[in-house]
């Protein structure tokens, strides 16, 4: 136990130090370089090897042939566990991670997203 002489000067020098936490989510944090956070698919790149479905440790990635040469993902990002497995095993770089990590969604088929080629910039459409 801290006898109170000690406990007060504690105290008297926590008052004039900064906080150890911030100001979340009010001031953004900066994900380090290579933070494996949300994934993001380019259509116009994917091949159709499914290496990435085969590397999935969890079954989160599925991609479907929707025409000659065209291929859509259906990424659940609620079984996802962002290890970045199917990033490295595409031959051909079409899947990525990002730095977003604020996925909390109330309903799980929200966390559902499937990406296809309609706007040719890998954006998403939600199921």
């Amino acid at each position: 136990m801290i006898k109170p002489g000690k406990m007060v000067k504690q105290v008297l020098q926590s008052l004039f130090k900064r906080p150890a936490t911030t100001l979340y989510p009010f001031v953004k944090t900066e994900m380090p370089d290579k933070f494996r956070g949300r994934l993001k698919y380019y259509p116009q790149r994917c091949i159709g090897c499914m290496m990435c479905m085969k590397d999935c440790p969890t079954g989160a990635i599925v991609i479907k042939k929707v025409g000659d040469k065209k291929f859509i993902a259906e990424i659940d990002l609620g079984k996802c566990i962002y290890c970045g497995q199917c990033v490295d095993s595409c031959p051909k770089e079409a899947l990525e991670s990002t730095k977003e990590f604020e996925l909390a969604k109330s309903d799980r088929e929200k966390l559902k997203v499937v990406y296809s080629d309609e706007t040719n910039d890998g954006s998403e459409t939600k199921t």
